[in-house]
């Protein structure tokens, strides 16, 4: 079964937020790129950079089985990498805006370490 219609595509960043903190059955997939991801990511966000996912890379494993809800620095890598996964058969949409509404919001960014992070 599929927690998102297949007509819808994005989501805003409130949903996105709502959908990966309320469900366990969905992640927010973060496809920057590694510098980027380390500079500022979401909390519990799983890191699968779209350049991995076009060459054919698999899913990391939190993020298999489940929805996907798909997140990179503006919103256009994110577009790119739902279309993918979709065409794969995963159920997945894309945040509009990405990190950058998400930090715009006031939701939660942080580094590698754990700490406060930016968004690059």
């Amino acid at each position: 079964m599929f927690l998102f219609r297949k007509s819808r595509k994005r989501v805003s960043v409130d949903e996105a937020q709502a959908i990966t903190g309320n469900r366990s059955d969905a992640v927010l997939l973060d496809v920057r790129e590694k510098d980027e991801w380390k500079s500022g990511h979401a909390p519990n966000a799983v890191h699968a950079p779209l350049t991995g996912l076009v060459t054919g890379g698999a899913l990391p494993a939190a993020a298999q089985g489940r929805a996907l809800v798909v997140i990179c620095r503006s919103g256009h890598r994110s577009q790119q990498a739902a279309k993918l996964l979709a065409e794969r058969g995963a159920d997945a949409v894309d945040v509009e805006g990405g990190m950058n509404a998400w930090a715009a919001a006031g939701y939660p960014v942080v580094h590698e370490r754990g700490n406060s992070g930016s968004i690059a």
